[in-house]
């Protein structure tokens, strides 16, 4: 374990996840700094670390403003003892991405995490009627693995612009969500009885 000078913080998220962005706006809000990153994909992944001593401060979404309750957290929470340090807010901007040379007529196919297809769901109803959609585990998963050709060309997924230059991804449409302001609740949690912060 780290020190309360080198924290270890743990997101469920990838590398260019909303979690991400939670993490380090906590840091910067209560000066938290010379902290590691750890990208644990799901809010399981988070509590179950947070359990075993292996992180610090987890941060997990809970809630948004209109995508509703994240149930995946719902349901790691019932599984797990901790304290809750913050709940906060960030405002979440989704983005279309797809491979490079990739056009709007080629998408056969939408994935991402179940909440940002529910944040853009009039969104998709009204542009994209047609088109499968399909539940990944996290928006920067989704875009690391169209990245990487484990998902097909011929799919897009919702992620944040961090993706697009992270995972070196198109931007086909920006501001896709449903609500100009977009507000997700995120966690931050520490171990019971275990007080770094």
């Amino acid at each position: 374990m780290k020190s309360k000078n080198n924290p270890i913080i743990g997101v469920s998220g990838q590398l260019g996840s909303f979690s991400q962005q939670a993490g380090q706006h906590y840091c910067q809000k209560n000066s938290i700094e010379n902290y590691q990153m750890e990208y644990l994909t799901s809010v399981e992944g988070v509590l179950k670390n947070l359990n075993e001593e292996k992180i610090d401060l987890g941060v997990f979404p809970i809630e948004n403003s209109n995508g509703g309750i994240v149930i995946e957290a719902v349901q790691a929470m019932s599984k797990y003892n901790f304290n809750i340090l913050k709940m906060f807010e960030i405002d979440i901007k989704h983005c279309l991405l797809v491979r490079k040379g990739v056009n709007t007529a080629q998408i056969q196919k939408i994935t991402s995490h179940q909440q940002a297809l529910r944040q853009c769901r009039m969104y998709l109803k009204r542009k994209w009627v047609d088109t499968e959609l399909e539940e990944y585990s996290d928006t920067a998963s989704a875009a690391k693995d169209l990245a990487s050709g484990k998902l097909s060309s011929s799919t897009a997924v919702i992620a944040s612009a961090n993706c697009a230059q992270i995972y070196d991804l198109d931007i086909l449409e920006e501001g896709i969500q449903d609500l100009k302001f977009n507000f997700t609740t995120f966690i931050a949690a520490q171990k019971n009885n275990r007080s770094i912060f």
